[in-house]
């Protein structure tokens, strides 16, 4: 088909912007962006889809969230939460353990629906359901495949609850890397998850990365997020978590080291050197108060820095709308910040899922997969190459997103999930969530 009758932001430094442009979409790639009227000539007989003016990007992608937390969106929180260790125990901790594999569906299903409604069509899911361990990422995978939505899934292994539940993660994580990580489909990969160093001894993270030993793909850990996980990697091992994690072969290119809000330069030295892949999440660390992650001296450093949500919201636009103002107003310098969190969501999230998927994501080009959106965005100035960043920034919001496809497929026209019954998982969940509310 050939998309076509609005502008085209195609996120390519070849060829950024085309004024009245189009998509050329065969199977589950594009072939083609051009100007309306050449791509047309060029391409006789296509279905041409009118999108009436709106603006046609590539979809977005979140690189770091949690499905398993839907059911906090508007929960009243009962018990003290005076710091980062008190939210985990008396929030997340508490949700979790509450969550069966009906639940793990049903939260999927919502996040995921959410995600697509603000043209999200990559997620990297970072999951906990600690009586419901095993079978959880592939019940994510399911619900993935019948929405639609391309993800990576990883389970959270940790000490807290037992060596029962830190076997099962293990094994979990292992079988679903071996049966989702082949060459056979692009539209589920696995990471292997974990939570975090405060919560993995030396034994467990020996026994995680043995399991983990000659399966493609990497791992999936939150890295030095709140202020007392450092102090306690160096109490307890008489290193910091990054060195922690480098001597135990967690590092590298297919690793995701979610915040490192308080890692130091030898730290983001090593993360540089494996070539690691850091993921900011601004409105999370603003909301729990842990700290403001060194940004821009990350990307100095020339270090892979992409933007995740961290399940605060599933608009990448809106997180990369607070990227900008967080460092602007941490480091007192209101020209920092603008470019950064362009290039967190825009370059770098591309960056990363080339480490993961077999072709390009993020991007409206010749080879990609046609993963796109169309964003009902009207300019009152001009839009144009140069100013399409402040557009999006300042301007684009995930609730302007009308249309959104996925490997060459719609999943959603004129604001219609197209795939699954969202009302009816909406409801399901709303029925379940009070029952989960009550426990808490």
């Amino acid at each position: 088909m050939i998309i076509s009758n609005g502008p085209v932001i195609t996120n390519d430094p070849a060829n950024p912007f085309v004024r009245d442009g189009a998509v050329v979409v065969e199977g589950d790639s594009i072939v083609a962006v051009g100007p309306a009227a050449e791509i047309r000539a060029t391409h006789p007989g296509h279905e041409t889809i009118d999108v009436g003016g709106r603006v046609i990007m590539a979809g977005l992608i979140n690189a770091h969230t949690h499905a398993y937390s839907a059911y906090a969106r508007g929960m009243a929180v009962h018990q003290p939460t005076r710091d980062f260790t008190e939210i985990l125990e008396n929030l997340w901790w508490r949700l979790d353990r509450l969550l069966t594999l009906e639940d793990v569906e049903l939260n999927a299903g919502t996040t995921f629906i959410d995600s697509i409604r603000n043209g999200v069509t990559t997620v990297f899911d970072h999951h906990s359901s600690p009586h419901a361990v095993s079978g959880s990422l592939q019940t994510m995978a399911d619900v993935a495949g019948r929405i639609g939505i391309r993800t990576s899934l990883c389970y959270e292994t940790s000490d807290r609850d037992g060596a029962g539940v830190l076997a099962a993660a293990i094994e979990e994580n292992a079988a679903f890397m071996k049966k989702v990580n082949t060459g056979e489909q692009d539209m589920v990969k696995g990471l292997f998850g974990l939570h975090a160093s405060f919560t993995l001894s030396e034994e467990s993270l020996d026994a995680a990365c043995a399991a983990k030993e000659g399966i493609p793909g990497g791992f999936h850990v939150h890295v030095a997020e709140g202020p007392n996980d450092e102090p306690d990697s160096l109490a307890k091992y008489g290193k910091r978590i990054v060195q922690r994690f480098d001597d135990h072969g967690i590092l590298g290119p297919g690793t995701i080291a979610a915040h490192c809000i308080h890692a130091d330069p030898d730290e983001l030295a090593l993360l540089k050197d494996s070539d690691t892949t850091v993921v900011h999440n601004p409105h999370s660390n603003m909301g729990n108060a842990v700290g403001v992650a060194p940004v821009v001296d990350m990307l100095a450093r020339g270090l892979r820095v992409g933007l995740g949500t961290d399940a605060y919201t599933a608009d990448i636009f809106a997180s990369a709308q607070v990227a900008k103002i967080l460092q602007s107003d941490h480091l007192g310098d209101p020209t920092v910040g603008f470019g950064q969190a362009l290039q967190l969501a825009f370059v770098n999230n591309p960056k990363i899922c080339a480490h993961h998927f077999r072709k390009d994501l993020g991007v409206l080009k010749a080879g990609a997969y046609a993963d796109l959106i169309a964003v009902d965005y009207r300019p009152f100035t001009p839009l144009s190459a140069e100013s399409a960043g402040g557009h999006i920034l300042f301007g684009m919001s995930g609730s302007q997103v009308n249309d959104t496809m996925v490997n060459g497929a719609w999943v959603m026209r004129d604001r219609v999930v197209l795939t699954v019954d969202e009302a009816d998982i909406f409801a399901r969940s709303t029925q379940r969530a009070p029952r989960i509310w009550a426990q808490m």
